[in-house]
């Protein structure tokens, strides 16, 4: 692979990859702020006006930021009764349509995702519950998640397109994040 590409590989999973492990750490809030409002609800008849918006706010960034690095990974669902029984030569075929079509879709969503986010910022859109957070920041990682899913498509589609299957250095299948 030329080097131009390679560093472009390289530098859009190291990009996805961090961007992973940082929204992995957000399960250490999610979690307590869940058990926080199930507690509070169910144990002091105490429903907290915050802590359910929290966790789903915190949730989309985690779902949405984590799936680029996944497609890196072969973290995705698979169809793998149909991957089993084709030919290594068949699922490069596959992969090779595959990653261009990853990348239109996240490309086709992107555009209609962007003015989404702008309308939120130029609104200064908050959720209009008790609590009110601003929520527009969380509607901006729509559309760069889907960048970031774009890019990594990109990414993995070249080194497919030049046969350069072996991971960066410090790359390899995360376990346990």
């Amino acid at each position: 692979m030329p080097s131009v590409l390679s560093a472009f590989v390289r530098v859009v999973t190291t990009v996805n990859r961090l961007l992973f492990r940082a929204c992995s750490l957000l399960v250490l809030v999610i979690v307590p702020v869940m058990l926080y409002a199930v507690v509070a609800r169910y144990g002091f008849n105490a429903p907290s006006d915050w802590g359910l918006e929290l966790a789903t706010l915190l949730f989309g960034p985690y779902f949405l930021l984590g799936g680029p690095y996944l497609l890196h990974i072969g973290g995705h669902v698979n169809l793998d009764l149909v991957r089993q029984a084709a030919s290594p030569r068949l699922n490069r075929i596959f992969d090779l349509i595959n990653y261009p079509v990853i990348a239109a879709f996240a490309a086709i969503i992107l555009y209609y995702a962007w003015p989404f986010a702008m309308q939120a910022y130029e609104l200064g859109e908050t959720s209009y519950t008790s609590w009110n957070p601003i929520i527009w920041p969380v509607k901006f990682v729509i559309p760069t998640a889907l960048g970031l899913l774009f890019l990594q498509a990109m990414a993995e589609w070249l080194r497919l397109l030049f046969n350069d299957l072996t991971p960066p250095a410090g790359e390899g299948v995360e376990e346990g994040l």
